[in-house]
């Protein structure tokens, strides 16, 4: 029987295939969800895993990292921008990628995903076979309030107001969809405000004054 030479226990049978369908990391939505590979998924796998990932547009791989992995963004359809800043200078850079075209996050950077159209598919692999990440939406949340103002000088009731709706939930893929309902209502009552405006009046045409004397007027023709 053949062993494993890490742990001494039997081998597992070697496997060479996997669907990625039957994997789902996260689901927003039916448009817009992840699936995941790593190597308990597909134990031949090296020192790497990938996410599978579906956008519609407009919505957003939360901001986060990966503290012990670098990133390939690669585009399979539909188009993305990859944001990342880089730790050493502080600048933020934007890469838009379309079918075909990569972006790369070096490992730790902070990074996030935006679909620029519907049907936006990627795929992010890692040079790790588990990738670890940390979300902001989970350092939003659980940080405490009173740290939050202690540190930033922002009112503690005013903070915890903001991220009320980060409670209870890890983001992953933004916004939700009880937040994108509510954008769509704003913007239909605001399309229905304006239209609903009083008509203004429309101003007269300038015309140069002029005096009336008897007989005579100025400017003079």
């Amino acid at each position: 029987m053949m062993r494993d030479p890490y742990t001494e226990q039997p081998a597992a049978e070697p496997q060479y295939f996997f669907n990625l369908n039957t994997n789902r990391l996260f689901t927003r939505n039916e448009q817009n969800y992840i699936n995941r590979l790593g190597r308990d998924n597909l134990n031949t796998l090296g020192d790497m895993s990938l996410l599978d990932i579906y956008l519609s547009n407009g919505h957003v791989v939360e901001p986060h990292y990966h503290q012990n992995a670098s990133e390939l963004v690669y585009c399979i359809s539909g188009a993305a921008e990859v944001s990342l800043i880089n730790p050493f200078t502080n600048e933020r850079t934007t890469v838009r990628i379309m079918p075909g075209e990569v972006a790369s996050v070096p490992q730790g950077w902070w990074h996030w995903e935006i679909a620029q159209e519907n049907n936006t598919h990627l795929l992010a692999m890692f040079d790790a076979p588990y990738p670890e990440y940390i979300l902001y939406s989970d350092l939003l949340a659980k940080t405490p309030a009173d740290v939050m103002a202690q540190t930033y000088c922002v009112d503690p009731e005013t903070w915890e107001e903001a991220i009320a709706p980060l409670q209870g939930e890890t983001i992953i893929i933004g916004p939700t969809d009880a937040c994108a309902q509510q954008q769509q209502q704003q913007q239909v009552q605001g399309t229905m405000q304006q239209n609903n405006k009083p008509a203004q009046p429309q101003s007269l045409p300038y015309h140069e004054p002029y005096y009336v004397y008897p007989y005579q007027r100025y400017p003079y023709y």
